[in-house]
């Protein structure tokens, strides 16, 4: 069913980083700081695949998620909706049972085998498609997804995430130089604001954080482990 009530953004994003905190999605540790898929450091980690785990809170962010869209995009703007793999697959059909609208996902890279396919499911030529993912740091990962789909004949002009990093300056001109508009409910920062009212963490951890969200590459510069010396 398609939502029909439409909280204002910054109640979104505060409800949104609240429900994140509730379930332990979000992960501080600036004493033995995470490592990413970077290789670099980070006192930062969310884990959005647990929500599907939380029938309340996952029913309420697909919600939030799909008004967000309407809201930005268009009430009839699109007519599939693509998850990338696989962390989106999920959040992709939740949002097109909500939507009405057919549902595929795209594949990381081929199979590898039968069709060698990137997309799995219906999507032809002329559809306009909504990629729908868990979250984005930089907005890299996106572009992979967004030329598989244009690849068939599509077209993908739209990106929606629960959530969104906020702190790499370059990512929305990244998407948007790619011909694709951001959509997303919430950010670190309105995450650190709700850990910070609730008490979430203690004060020295959300002054470290607050540190990696305001300079995030001289963070994990002073930080990074240093390059094994050369033998012989």
């Amino acid at each position: 069913m398609i939502p029909t009530s439409f909280p204002p953004r910054e109640e979104i994003a505060r409800l949104t980083a609240r429900m994140l905190l509730e379930i332990k999605a979000v992960h501080f540790n600036a004493a033995e700081p995470f490592t990413l898929a970077s290789r670099l450091p980070s006192p930062t980690y969310i884990d959005c695949r647990k929500l599907i785990s939380y029938p309340r809170i996952r029913s309420t962010l697909m919600d939030f998620l799909t008004v967000t869209v309407m809201r930005d995009a268009g009430f009839e703007a699109f007519d599939n909706i693509a998850g990338g793999e696989t962390a989106g697959i999920p959040f992709a059909a939740l949002v097109a049972e909500r939507m009405a609208l057919p549902m595929a996902y795209v594949r990381k890279k081929p199979k590898g085998y039968g069709r060698n396919a990137r997309i799995e499911g219906a999507m032809t030529e002329g559809q306009r498609v909504l990629l729908v993912e868990d979250l984005t740091t930089d907005g890299g990962s996106k572009l992979s997804f967004v030329d598989a789909i244009r690849e068939t004949g599509a077209s993908c002009a739209h990106t929606a995430v629960i959530f969104y990093y906020g702190i790499f300056p370059e990512t929305v001109g990244k998407l948007a130089d790619h011909g694709v508009t951001l959509h997303h409910l919430c950010t670190w920062w309105d995450v650190l604001a709700e850990a910070r009212a609730s008490g979430a963490f203690d004060a020295a951890t959300l002054a470290e954080v607050e540190s990696f969200l305001s300079a995030p590459r001289a963070w994990q510069d002073a930080r990074k482990p240093a390059d094994p010396a050369p033998k012989g």
